[in-house]
């Protein structure tokens, strides 16, 4: 995995310099990949790498791991609080009080993030780096416009299951590689509960589809899968534009 880290942070370095810019700029949640995404930043631009830590009525425990990476690692932070903006557009769209589960209400926050990532890179020349995965992007399980709005996805390409192998060579903390992975949606959210399968089980699968290949896998989760990656295509497509020929 050696490698593949130096790859990738290869990878950052070109994409930043082809676009003429400056250094990059991510999110810090405290989860695994966002750490992850941050080390490989940190390689690729040692001088020139911001992670925003960007609380919406968020966990602690996630702000002392963000906090943590960055103390081990050495990248230089800047926190945003975004709850009581969060509270204001609430106020001002006249939505009810917030439910656990709603997904539009939800999908502000990673909206809100998205906004302050793009002003700390407009206003330093920086690329906005995401850190979705595979897993998540054929699934679709990342906010359209959302923290799925970034200029360059280092980890796109790499499953789950190989980010979590990547990021215990590159020495992620413990406790974050073994924490439940979640996005912050609402307080006790787990991306498993809603994905309905463990990401281990849902790597199996997605590597399946696509070796063609399903012998030893649960048919009906295969079938649930195949809906969901069809049903996410929209947003791994470019915006549709009507050509008049």
């Amino acid at each position: 995995m050696d490698s593949v880290a130096e790859l990738l942070s290869g990878w950052i370095r070109k994409k930043v310099e082809e676009a003429s810019a400056k250094g990059v700029v991510l999110g810090m949640s405290g989860g695994l990949d966002s750490s992850v995404t941050a080390v490989l930043c940190k390689t690729a631009f040692p001088k020139s790498t911001l992670g925003l830590i960007m609380p919406c009525f968020s966990d602690p425990e996630d702000i002392a791991h963000v906090k943590q990476v960055a103390e081990k690692f050495d990248i230089e932070t800047r926190k945003v609080d975004l709850s009581p903006v969060f509270l204001t557009v609430l106020e001002t769209l006249e939505s009810p009080a917030y439910e656990v589960g709603d997904i539009a209400t939800a999908n502000l926050k990673p909206r809100l993030r998205m906004l302050v990532l793009y002003y700390f890179a407009n206003k330093l020349n920086y690329l906005v780096v995401g850190t979705g995965n595979k897993s998540e992007l054929m699934i679709g399980y990342f906010t359209k416009y959302g923290d799925g709005g970034v200029d360059i996805l280092p980890l796109g390409d790499l499953l789950k299951t190989e980010v979590r192998a990547l990021a215990e060579a590159l020495d992620i903390p413990k406790a974050i590689i073994a924490m439940p992975p979640s996005a912050g949606l609402w307080a006790g959210q787990k991306d498993e509960a809603e994905i309905g399968m463990s990401y281990e089980v849902l790597d199996k699968i997605l590597a399946a589809i696509a070796s063609n290949d399903s012998a030893g896998c649960d048919m009906d989760k295969v079938e649930k899968v195949k809906a969901m990656v069809k049903r996410a295509g929209h947003k791994r497509e470019k915006i549709p534009v009507a050509y008049l020929i």
